[in-house]
């Protein structure tokens, strides 16, 4: 068998692993009944004349069940801060206190929560594709090994690697749909 089918796999195995890592991500952004620092993650504040990430400027870190407490290391940045996380879109009303803004998290409601399945769902479902799009790149290369003048692939192994990149991605994709499953029962807990 060539060598570079052996490696076909581990190639295959390090793109999935990328997708679900970005999935997990993206859900840890959305929020859940309980306050973590991952929910302000996205937030990019205008500040020394460019677009920073929020933790290239605070320290974010839980207070209490529902409340995050921000710690800005640089006092002239913490109105931007303070703006960011309003216009986040995310429904936060901070409350600043010195270079301390307090955020505290409203409780979910019911049409916020199935907004929130909504969107961890379109999350789910675009790691999904990315796990089918590195299948078919796997497939395609079984396909151009089988046609190599050099070292073709017979049937057998032919078949034998189609079947390995597809149990590949239905392990996969039992994972993101477990990953899923989780978030959705975080989001449901009141």
């Amino acid at each position: 068998m060539p060598a570079d089918l052996k490696t076909l796999k581990q190639d295959l195995t390090r793109r999935m692993d990328g997708a679900i890592e970005m999935l997990k991500k993206e859900l840890s952004g959305l929020r859940t009944g309980r306050a973590s620092p991952a929910l302000l993650e996205p937030i990019r504040v205008e500040a020394y004349g460019n677009n920073q990430p929020l933790n290239q400027v605070a320290n974010v870190s839980v207070s209490g069940p529902g409340l995050l407490s921000v710690q800005v290391w640089d006092k002239s940045v913490t109105k931007a801060v303070e703006i960011a996380i309003r216009d986040s879109g995310l429904g936060l009303n901070p409350q600043t206190e010195g270079q301390v803004i307090r955020v505290p998290l409203p409780p979910l409601t019911q049409e916020r929560r199935n907004d929130l399945i909504k969107t961890a769902g379109k999350y789910a479902e675009s790691a999904k594709v990315a796990i089918r799009g590195v299948r078919r790149d796997g497939m395609e290369q079984i396909k151009a090994q089988e046609k190599d003048k050099k070292a073709p692939l017979g049937q057998d192994d032919v078949k034998h690697w189609s079947d390995e990149v597809q149990k590949l991605t239905d392990q996969y994709i039992k994972m993101i749909d477990t990953t899923l499953a989780d978030k959705e029962k975080d989001i449901r807990q009141v």
